[in-house]
């Protein structure tokens, strides 16, 4: 099993106890234009008392290392929990709500997407919308500088340019969030804007 998968079956599980989560990062970009090969899964959950039992049975022991009270207080204190597949040596960090609160009005108007995992089958699931997504890109390359957002925002913008997505980017709002995390964070969101507009009308001669 790849982390991928394991992080799909994890994604699965919350869909059959409907708990709230919800999909961010690369990942989440997928339906939206992002096809680079290495996904980063970041899972945002908003977990209630009957989530934690519940998660937990669907990952037993001992094989699986999901314990319900160790779930319940990261959610209360708003820490970063994990689910371990003992044989496989792999784990899925799940971030509680409570620790990232910027996103509390993303995850109120997250949307239900269709991927298809890595055995090709194809499965549905909730995940941020393509403004909270770049919005997201951009504060985690303020913080690290990393290549890859700069890129996943750009394939979003042509996907969304190419008039092949169904939800509107609100791009004010992205160029809003833009300036308040600084010039240099405002510098390369209007660099890749002007990049990806290039891209689609070169395609388009």
């Amino acid at each position: 099993m790849t982390a991928v998968s394991f992080y799909v079956q994890i994604v699965k599980a919350l869909d059959e106890i409907d708990a709230p989560y919800m999909i961010v990062g690369a990942f989440g970009g997928y339906p939206f234009g992002i096809t680079r090969v290495t996904f980063d899964i970041d899972i945002l959950v908003n977990l209630r008392e009957q989530d934690f039992e519940a998660l937990s049975k669907r990952f037993p022991l001992p094989r699986y290392y999901a314990d319900p009270e160790m779930m319940r207080n990261s959610t209360q204190m708003g820490i970063m929990f994990n689910i371990i597949d003992t044989n496989e040596g792999i784990k899925a960090d799940l971030v509680p709500l409570k620790r990232e609160p910027d996103y509390e009005i993303a995850f109120e108007r997250r949307v239900r997407r269709n991927f298809v995992d890595p055995a090709g089958n194809a499965f549905s699931a909730w995940v941020a919308q393509p403004t909270d997504i770049i919005i997201g890109k951009l504060v985690a390359w303020n913080e690290g500088r990393s290549d890859k957002h700069p890129k996943d925002i750009r394939a979003m913008l042509v996907f969304d340019f190419s008039g092949s997505s169904d939800l509107a980017i609100d791009y004010e709002m992205i160029t809003q969030e833009a300036k308040r995390l600084g010039k240099e964070t405002l510098d390369m969101w209007n660099q890749v804007l002007a990049k990806a507009k290039d891209e689609v009308a070169e395609h388009k001669k």
